[in-house]
């Protein structure tokens, strides 16, 4: 492996970004460094950032580019990420993009795999998507804990998210659109991009990530 594996996982929302992201970050000593994640984990700890945010989201605002890049500035300096990282959920935007390049330095990203996946997949998956209130466990609708509405790890209620809802899935396609296919070609245009089929099983879409990392000589 190189010195630091810094990667960045893209793609629409069902795509697999976070299992993957996951995965990833746990074969190879990474830190899995997740936007939300982040955010919340600020939020708990009550610092002056994560002050900071919370303030922007009881307002209902979105929390700026600079404060989400100072947050992943701060997430970089722990000790988990000295192998580097996978991203998951940044950048989102170029300007996220270009910062995250000068807060990388010379290490940079070694990589931006995109996961790919057909809107009608994503509408599927999603739509089929139900989700534990308490614990975030996720269960396909077919799920004896998505029939019973209880989840089997704490109890907690599950239940399909608004934002798994159609007209809500559709909306975030749009965004994606807007927003991140300027990001792959920023990537593309530094020959860092690869795509990866989405479409396979979870098992599958890792081992194609692994060859394509091991194909570029990055472990």
């Amino acid at each position: 492996m190189t010195a630091q594996l810094n990667l960045v996982v893209l793609g629409k929302q069902g795509a697999g970004k976070g299992t993957q992201s996951q995965r990833l970050g746990e074969h190879y000593g990474l830190a899995h460094i997740s936007t939300g994640d982040i955010l919340r984990a600020a939020v708990q700890a009550g610092t002056p950032l994560g002050r900071e945010v919370k303030s922007v989201l009881d307002s209902g605002r979105l929390v700026t580019d600079d404060l989400v890049n100072k947050l992943v500035e701060e997430r970089l300096k722990e000790p988990d990420a000295v192998k580097g990282c996978v991203l998951d959920g940044f950048p989102r935007t170029i300007g996220q993009a270009e910062a995250l390049e000068k807060l990388l330095g010379e290490n940079g990203v070694k990589l931006c795999i995109s996961i790919d996946l057909p809107d009608e997949l994503v509408l599927e998956r999603l739509s089929a998507r139900r989700v534990c209130q308490e614990c975030a466990t996720t269960y396909q609708d077919t799920d004896v804990a998505a029939i019973s509405g209880t989840c089997e790890l704490c109890g907690g209620d599950v239940v399909q998210r608004s934002d798994d809802q159609p007209e809500a899935i559709k909306k975030r396609l749009e965004n994606f659109e807007r927003d991140t296919v300027p990001l792959l070609t920023f990537y593309e245009s530094r020959g860092l991009l690869v795509a990866v089929d989405g479409n396979q099983s979870i098992d599958e879409v890792t081992a194609s990530i692994e060859a394509v990392l091991h194909a570029r000589g990055l472990t």
